[in-house]
């Protein structure tokens, strides 16, 4: 009966994840293809597409984009939201429902609002930051925020931080050493999660990018949109390499993770 069972669970389990991974699958497919019109399969494949991909200037910087404006806003998040959940934490315990409700908000307002709002506020002077990189890296700053904040917080949860703190501070170390020699090690797990997680959000952002900088600073999915007209073949290529990309990092993240 157990066996019957777990034979049941696996091929819904197998059936599932060959249904989610047939369109990727087809895609990668028609990126091969040197032609694909009325006939069940490709009537060649060629890694042409990938050559004229990677050997274009506009897509590497595009990409170089991505990836430095996604750095830059997560390196910006882990500065300021670590400290700070520490000392919520630690100092001020009662404030963690307040913060609970202030990591929504970025939920709150669609993209495209938000986006208009930074346009009029960010548009002229004192501070005209639109189309420049750092008006993505602060947007996206507090749009990975609820990420970090939630895998930080529940790993800082997961600790008996007042005894921890309390070890240290006997053992002569001071609240910043503590802090980091202590407490960051104890949340890595907690850390890399959130970085991952956040990373691959940001690097697939659009509406942000499109709005606020557009083609003054072209990203990759505004590359991709860009792109949309030329060959189908060589848009597939665009979202293999991003999906590849992506699973590169997801490996390197859980290699380092361990």
């Amino acid at each position: 009966m157990n066996s019957n069972s777990n034979r049941i669970h696996y091929v819904v389990v197998y059936s599932i994840f060959a249904i989610l991974l047939l369109p990727l699958l087809s895609t990668a497919l028609y990126s091969l293809a040197s032609q694909w019109g009325a006939t069940i399969l490709p009537d060649s494949l060629t890694f042409d597409w990938y050559i004229q991909l990677w050997s274009d200037p506009r897509f590497l910087q595009a990409f170089g984009h991505s990836v430095l404006i996604c750095l830059a806003a997560l390196a910006l998040g882990t500065i300021l939201t670590v400290p700070t959940i520490f000392v919520v934490f630690y100092y001020f315990p009662k404030l963690h429902w307040v913060m609970n409700i202030l990591i929504l908000l970025p939920f709150a307002v669609p993209p495209v609002v938000s986006s208009v709002g930074l346009l009029q506020l960010y548009a002229g002077e004192p501070l005209q930051l639109i189309g420049t990189p750092w008006i993505l890296i602060f947007t996206y700053f507090t749009i990975a925020l609820p990420f970090m904040y939630r895998a930080i917080a529940n790993s800082m949860q997961a600790l008996n931080l007042k005894d921890l703190m309390d070890a240290a501070h006997l053992l002569g170390a001071s609240t910043f050493r503590a802090f980091l020699l202590v407490i960051i090690p104890n949340i890595r797990k907690g850390l890399m999660v959130s970085l991952f997680l956040s990373f691959s959000f940001l690097f697939g952002e659009f509406v942000f990018a499109n709005i606020l900088v557009g083609t003054r600073y072209e990203t990759l999915q505004v590359y991709l949109f860009n792109m949309r007209q030329t060959s189908g073949h060589f848009t597939s290529a665009i979202v293999i390499s991003y999906f590849v990309f992506v699973l590169i990092f997801t490996w390197m993240a859980n290699r380092l993770n361990r």
